[in-house]
């Protein structure tokens, strides 16, 4: 008994020393959700105008004079469409995370503070164990209302990268045929003038 007496109160211990950085963890992620909206916001007006700057990036980095001198342009642009698309999943794939981690981390505030309720109530310590109470619901709410903001996000953010995703991959076929289209011209002057040389002679 003593042993599972011991287990118990390291484990009360644990999760009480857990309570403090779970809550700076939901507040750091509220803030990351309220500048990710805003981020979100910002770049539908962009797109409802026509712009994006994924794509405007990409474009220039096709037209750059260094991929156009390339020995190897196709295995080039394969390469760097792939990092291009890398970029685009990387980006969705932190909305992704908070989808997960802000019901996980409300839960985590949630189920702590009562724990603590549940001892001030124990002890009679009425005010405790009613403040307890506040701060988990407030945590469980916050926690689900990071994880549905960044949940409507992510589902118009999938359609964006997508959309970016089949427009990279036309630029990158255009860009490769423009310049197989210049590669037998020039073979065909060579060849032309080849042939001038020997009737010369």
């Amino acid at each position: 008994m003593n042993i599972l007496a011991g287990l118990e109160t390291f484990l009360y211990v644990i999760a009480s020393a857990l309570f403090y950085p779970v809550v700076v963890g939901l507040i750091l992620l509220t803030f990351w959700i309220v500048i990710s909206a805003g981020g979100f916001l910002r770049e539908y007006i962009d797109r409802r105008q026509g712009r994006s700057a994924g794509l405007q990036r990409y474009q220039t980095m096709l037209d750059s004079e260094a991929l156009t001198r390339s020995a190897n342009l196709d295995l080039e642009l394969e390469k760097r469409l792939q990092e291009a698309e890398l970029e685009l999943i990387k980006g969705l794939d932190k909305v992704r995370f908070a989808i997960r981690v802000g019901p996980a981390v409300g839960l985590m505030g949630t189920l702590i503070p009562m724990g603590i309720s549940l001892a001030a109530l124990a002890q009679g310590d009425m005010p405790k164990m009613a403040g307890s109470m506040v701060t988990a619901f407030t945590a469980t709410v916050v926690g689900l209302a990071c994880g549905v903001a960044a949940y409507l996000m992510s589902l118009v953010k999938e359609k964006w990268v997508r959309a970016d995703m089949r427009e990279m991959e036309y630029l990158t076929e255009l860009r490769l045929r423009q310049a197989q289209g210049q590669r037998p011209n020039i073979q065909v002057g060579e060849e032309d003038e080849f042939f001038k040389k020997t009737a010369a002679v």
